[in-house]
């Protein structure tokens, strides 16, 4: 038995998907443990291109159960509309779970979440509007509802009564509209209920079996440690922690069952939504990059925003793979870098004067500026390559030089879009 957790040690958009994809082949289960639909995870595989947003990236194994746990939040449409666009792409239906633990993100959190986002206008956070902080900030002031407690009707409509009789105060008042309906939404909760009741199950008693059966888990985390809200680019966070401490919690894994924690990094840097980003290209360079990155350029897979493109920042990476408590690493998109002459990588940062290898606080980070270590690059195409020390000779000295600066192994690295173009360095 192995329980392994896949989780993003920079900003989000690192390539989970596909190393999540690749590693379930050899997997029982998998679980995602936090966030929602407010981000994606793209894989390309026989049945075409996917970008997952809820779904976890085991689906596309017929023996994987994949397992939505406890600390996600759960847009019961999002899901069901997600799976019948799956399996209408030729994939056959996949095995799906849903934590009867997990909390339901209702119609209001995501009302709520175009409303702020636009009253802060030009101060706002760069919200997806999925809903995300206003699903987190009721479940941690005990109003949320969970999966479980969708079944007592009577209680629930008293519930969601006692709910809205704050929010339509503030609808009204601050955001200028018109009050919600009890009725409304809860006739519309209960029909989406009824259409996942299938998927609901106790999962603390699933994976308590799971693990003494010996079957082999992975954890799929959603965006990466920078987005953290206690160890990242605070206030540009998300809303749940996508650190795999936060695994064991958001799945319902003991903490000492998880032995393998892969941090997945980009082979150049990438960010969707707001918050200090040191390496930030905002020349013809950073367009060609953004442009040459991924299956089809660089630009979100929820949001369809462009992404900011930077060069790799050693500092960020460095620190990501710390608070993720990282094993190993899975490089991804190394064959992107292949038309360059020269790649820079940043290695410290000048904070008013003064050098550091640490990354700093947010108050600080605004005021950070990129030190920069210029490589030769390989100008070649490695996609084809799946041994190491087949790579050019350029390509090998880059991968050992982030090795060195992020004190981390780097086990898998990515060389192309497709499942299978992984090199698995021994």
């Amino acid at each position: 038995m192995s329980v392994t957790a896949i989780v993003g040690a920079n900003w989000g958009d690192e390539g989970k998907g596909k190393i999540t994809d690749y590693l379930a082949k050899k997997s029982d289960i998998v679980i995602r443990f936090q966030g929602g639909n407010n981000a994606g995870h793209t894989i390309i595989n026989e049945y075409g291109k996917f970008a997952l947003h809820l779904l976890p990236s085991g689906i596309f194994y017929p023996h994987v159960i994949n397992l939505l746990g406890p600390g996600v939040a759960i847009n019961m449409k999002a899901f069901l509309d997600e799976r019948d666009d799956v399996i209408s792409s030729g994939v056959p239906e996949p095995k799906l779970l849903i934590s009867n633990r997990a909390q339901v993100l209702m119609p209001y959190h995501i009302m709520f979440d175009k409303l702020e986002e636009e009253r802060l206008a030009d101060k706002k956070f760069g919200s997806t509007k999925s809903g995300i902080a206003p699903f987190y900030a009721d479940k941690y002031l005990k109003i949320g509802i969970e999966i479980a407690a969708l079944y007592d009707e009577a209680a629930l409509k008293e519930r969601i009564q006692r709910i809205l009789s704050v929010k339509n105060i503030l609808l009204v008042n601050i955001y200028k509209k018109e009050e919600l309906k009890v009725d409304r939404i809860v006739e519309e909760i209960i029909h989406y209920r009824n259409k996942i009741n299938s998927f609901v199950v106790d999962s603390t008693i699933f994976l308590h079996q799971a693990l003494n059966e010996g079957k082999n888990i992975l954890l799929e985390g959603q965006l990466g440690a920078l987005r953290d809200p206690d160890h990242g680019i605070y206030p540009y966070s998300t809303s749940s922690s996508p650190l795999a401490g936060f695994a064991s919690v958001g799945a319902g894994i003991p903490p000492y069952e998880i032995k393998r924690i892969i941090a997945v990094v980009k082979s150049y840097s990438t960010c969707v939504g707001a918050g200090g980003f040191v390496t930030e290209l905002f020349n013809e360079q950073g367009e060609k990059l953004r442009n040459m990155g991924g299956d089809c350029g660089e630009y979100g897979a929820t949001t369809g925003r462009p992404r900011r493109i930077g060069w790799f920042d050693c500092v960020a990476t460095k620190y990501g793979c710390r608070v993720q408590g990282a094993t190993e690493i899975a490089l991804s998109l190394l064959d992107v870098l292949g038309y360059l002459e020269e790649i820079s990588l940043c290695v410290q940062y000048d904070i008013n004067g003064e050098r550091t290898d640490d990354f700093p606080t947010t108050d600080k980070l605004q005021y950070a500026k990129p030190v920069y270590k210029t490589l030769p690059g390989w100008k070649k195409d490695i996609s084809n390559i799946r041994e190491f020390n087949k790579l050019p000779e350029r390509a090998i000295d880059y991968i050992k030089f982030i090795e060195d600066k992020i004190e981390k192994p780097i086990k898998l690295i990515s060389v192309g879009p497709k499942r299978e173009d992984i090199i698995i360095r021994k």
